[in-house]
C-alpha cells in the first residue's frame, strides 16, 4: 500500500475553495503520538483542547472543531476509533465522542507499516507539512504537535519520496529578492553578510502547498520576522497593496508597536518597475484563507484609504 499517496489525497471538506487541513493536523498530531507511545490512543476528550488549539493556529480563520477529523479521518483508511462499547466511530458530534470514551489511533496497517519501516513515518510527516502548509510553518507545527521530524528522518535510506509532491522552481527566491530589490516588502529591512542576504525570504502569498504558482505576481520580499507573521495570519495584504494587521493581534511593547502594529495601512515597498505587483486573485486567497480576524481600522496616524474590510464568508 501507498502509504505517501494515500496521506497526500486525504479527502477533505471542500466549499469554495476553503483551507481545510483539519485531517492532515490530526494525523500529524497521532504521527507524533506514536512516536511516543507506538501502543498508545488518543482519547477524544483528553485530546480535545491540544486539538481545538492546532486548528485555532494553524486552521482556517473561521470557528471550527477536531471532531469533524476524528470521526471522518476513519474514511481514509489511516484512522481508528473505538468507544467504550467497542470498534468503529459514534459519529461526529463533540457530546457522542466525549460520553462515549472514544479513543482513536493509526489504523492497524499503518502502524505494521511503520514498524517494518521506521523511515516511513518520517516521509508521511514531511509529504503531510509540504502537502498543506508553507514550509516557515514546518518547524514550529512539528514542535506543536511533539513530533520530532529531525529524528525520524536520520533512519530515511535512499532518500524521500518525491513522486506525490509538486516540484518547486529553485529561482522563485532569487526572482523575488531581485524584483523586491532585496529589501523586506513590509519593514524595508536589506541586511547582507559581506556579499550575501541574511534574513531575507521569498514568501508566496498564495501557498505553494495550496497550488500558488513560483510566479513574481505571487511572492513578496520579506524579512524572516514578517513572513512569518504573514503566514500565520497577523498580517495580511489590503486593497491598494497596502498591510492588514490582525485585530486579533496583541503586543504592548515598544517593538510590537514598531514591528508589527505600525505597519497598518502602510503601502508595500516594491516590486521595482518592471515587475508585476502581487495579483488580486492571490492577495485575496490570502486574507480569505490564512489572515486571521478582521483588519485593524486605520488609526489617526495612517491614511484613510488603507485595508479594506475582509469579504464576509458564510461558516
Amino acid at each position: 500500500m501507498d502509504w505517501l499517496d494515500r496521506v497526500a489525497r486525504l479527502r477533505r471538506w471542500t466549499k469554495r475553495g476553503e483551507r481545510a487541513p483539519h485531517k492532515p493536523l490530526l494525523l500529524l498530531y497521532a504521527l507524533g503520538g506514536y512516536q511516543r507511545d507506538a501502543e498508545g490512543e488518543l482519547r477524544y476528550s483528553a485530546v480535545e483542547e491540544e486539538l481545538k488549539q492546532l486548528l485555532a493556529e494553524y486552521g482556517p480563520p473561521r470557528p471550527t472543531t477536531p471532531a469533524y477529523p476524528f470521526h471522518h479521518l476513519v474514511g481514509d483508511g489511516v484512522w481508528e476509533v473505538r468507544t467504550d462499547r467497542g470498534p468503529g466511530s459514534p459519529g461526529s458530534g463533540i457530546g457522542v465522542l466525549r460520553s462515549s470514551g472514544a479513543t482513536g489511533r493509526l489504523a492497524p496497517a499503518l502502524r505494521e507499516s511503520l514498524a517494518e519501516d521506521p523511515a516511513l513515518l518520517g516521509r508521511m510527516a514531511r509529504v503531510l507539512l509540504d502537502v498543506n502548509f508553507p514550509s516557515s510553518l514546518h518547524a514550529e507545527l512539528c514542535e506543536a504537535v511533539g513530533l520530532d521530524l529531525e529524528r525520524a528522518e536520520t533512519v530515511l535510506a535512499g532518500g524521500a519520496d518525491t513522486a506525490v509532491r509538486r516540484q518547486r522552481d529553485r529561482r522563485m527566491r532569487e526572482l523575488i529578492l531581485t524584483a523586491y530589490e532585496f529589501q523586506c516588502a513590509f519593514c524595508g529591512y536589506d541586511g547582507a553578510l559581506g556579499a550575501s542576504t541574511v534574513g531575507l525570504e521569498a514568501a508566496h502569498v498564495r501557498w505553494w502547498s495550496h497550488e500558488g504558482p513560483d510566479e513574481v505576481d505571487n511572492g513578496l520580499c520579506l524579512c524572516s520576522l514578517h513572513h512569518k507573521l504573514f503566514d500565520k495570519g497577523v498580517l495580511g495584504l489590503g486593497e491598494g497593496h497596502r498591510i492588514l494587521v490582525s485585530d486579533r493581534f496583541v503586543g504592548r511593547s515598544e517593538a510590537s508597536r514598531r514591528h508589527v502594529l505600525a505597519l497598518n495601512g502602510r503601502a508595500v515597498i516594491g516590486p521595482r518597475p518592471g515587475r508585476p505587483p502581487v495579483a488580486d486573485r492571490h492577495r485575496e486567497w490570502h486574507v480569505q484563507q490564512v489572515f486571521h480576524g478582521e483588519p485593524r481600522q486605520p488609526s489617526d496616524s495612517t491614511p484613510s484609504c488603507v485595508a479594506s474590510r475582509r469579504a464576509s464568508s458564510t461558516t
